[in-house]
């Protein structure tokens, strides 16, 4: 019996290992989007938010005596943002060990900043007199919620949407490539009328092209009104100020849409209405990766090895297994896994609040860096393939049974126009058809033993099931909108 040697404790390694797939092997494919859904993106935002607040105050008004900010100073509080790096990431870090709140971490590492400002600025910045100015009139959540919004909109607008799109923009060049490739159709599985590769391709990109529409136009929402949404004390230190007014100017100001009436927190209906759409997208897009493993395992396509990053299997060196596509397929399913989560939780709080949504929206980053590698993987497995149209077209040339609904169908129109014996087509189509092989001399003898009118038979003859492709090709070259 092996000895049972003691395991290491991995945790204490250095440096440290991840525990999760996004932060560890799939790093590279993710990283852009730490710049906008990591903890440090976060509270960079909450950074950039109080930042603002205060700017946007003194710059208003609205404070009775507080002086106003030099061109120097306003820079130099913005730079606190644009060069936010990993020094205050690392003083956050000490000052929520001893705060114990991540808000309350930031809204002093902006003290400690201000009271600094004379190193930089000389003795006479009024910065170190501003601290009080600092989150005034805010609760956490003003700037949690406004926080989340702009790192959200960033990350969709910056990372998440040029990838979706570039992937619409692919399959729309295959679909108008593979435009006129016949290929059998396969509803339930079973060999069906005939499409073009290029329309099938096309069908996906238009699906996902309509969901990008939504996406696109997606609102951000943010609210800053206190405690419990109602300005009270803000009302009762200055009741002379129109805060709904001054609120929603801040608001828009950062490139968000106002919410007028809320709880203490952002009601997160939007947030719900988002990633109910990204889920959406995701689940089309994982229709496609199923559907061209599919297709690769019919052989309708070969993969190019070099492109697929020589893979196979590890015993049988004959493969090229189609793992980009199966990848996407499993963080896809994990993507809206998630998205669904956030999707239904986000938008209940219970009274005015409860935190669970702050741990809910802890999840976003891995919701979309889930969907980004699996449109990543997707982009790699598509730019791989050929089209084996030698393959489609034999298995068409194997079909010819499929050519009974053009039949069944122009026998109906004759029989509309008052030609006799086309009764019953269906039936007699089914006779002929149904659970068996049909020849290409066979279906021409039963087309010539219909007594069609001679243009009807003519065309019919002149069938194959290669060319029953209605407008196929016209489809596969339209422009997705």
């Amino acid at each position: 019996m092996p000895e049972n040697l003691p395991l290491r404790d991995l945790s204490t390694l250095a440096p440290q290992i991840t525990l999760g797939s996004l932060d560890g092997r799939y790093r590279q494919t993710v990283a852009p989007l730490l710049n906008y859904l990591s903890e440090a993106a976060l509270n960079r935002a909450r950074l950039q938010v109080e930042t603002e607040w205060l700017i946007f105050l003194l710059e208003q008004s609205v404070l009775p005596l507080a002086p106003q900010l030099s061109a120097a100073e306003t820079s130099y509080l913005r730079r606190l943002v644009a060069e936010f790096e990993a020094e205050q990431i690392s003083e956050l870090a000490e000052l929520e060990a001893l705060t114990r709140h991540d808000v309350k971490a930031v809204e002093y590492l902006l003290k400690k900043h201000l009271q600094a400002a004379p190193e930089h600025l000389g003795e006479n910045t009024v910065l170190p007199q501003l601290t009080e100015v600092v989150h005034i009139f805010c609760t956490s959540e003003d700037i949690n919620n406004l926080a989340y919004a702009l790192t959200i909109k960033g990350a969709l607008q910056n990372v998440w949407l040029p990838t979706a799109q570039t992937l619409v923009q692919q399959l729309t060049e295959m679909a108008k490539t593979y435009a006129g490739v016949p290929m059998l159709a396969r509803t339930h599985g079973q060999p069906a009328t005939p499409v073009t590769m290029g329309k099938e391709l096309a069908v996906f990109a238009h699906r996902l092209q309509r969901q990008l529409r939504r996406l696109q136009t997606a609102e951000y929402l943010g609210k800053l009104n206190g405690a419990t949404g109602t300005y009270a004390a803000h009302t009762v230190a200055l009741p002379e100020v129109d805060w709904q007014a001054l609120s929603q100017r801040f608001v828009t100001n950062l490139g968000l849409t106002w919410n007028p009436l809320t709880t203490q927190i952002e009601s997160h209906d939007w947030q719900s209405e988002l990633y109910a759409d990204l889920a959406r997208f995701n689940r089309i897009a994982h229709n496609l990766a199923t559907d061209m493993w599919t297709y690769i395992s019919l052989g309708y396509f070969r993969q190019n090895l070099a492109a697929q990053g020589n893979t196979g299997s590890s015993t049988m060196p004959h493969k090229v297994n189609p793992i980009r596509f199966e990848n996407a397929e499993a963080n896809l399913e994990i993507s809206c896994a998630l998205l669904d989560t956030l999707s239904a939780t986000l938008v209940t709080s219970r009274l005015q609040r409860d935190l669970t949504d702050s741990s809910t929206q802890r999840n976003i980053g891995s919701a979309l860096g889930h969907s980004l590698l699996a449109l990543k993987n997707l982009q790699t497995g598509l730019s791989g393939l050929e089209v084996d149209e030698a393959r489609m077209l034999n298995d068409l040339n194997e079909n010819w049974e499929i050519l009974g609904e053009a039949i069944q169908q122009s026998m109906r129109v004759a029989a509309i126009s008052g030609v006799t014996g086309m009764d019953n087509p269906y039936e007699r189509l089914k006779t002929l058809t149904r659970g068996r092989r049909v020849t290409g001399p066979q279906m021409r003898e039963f087309i010539a033993s219909l007594g069609l009118p001679e243009a009807t038979e003519k065309r019919l003859l002149e069938l194959t099931p290669a060319s029953y492709l209605g407008l196929s090709k016209q489809l596969g070259l339209s422009e997705v909108e």
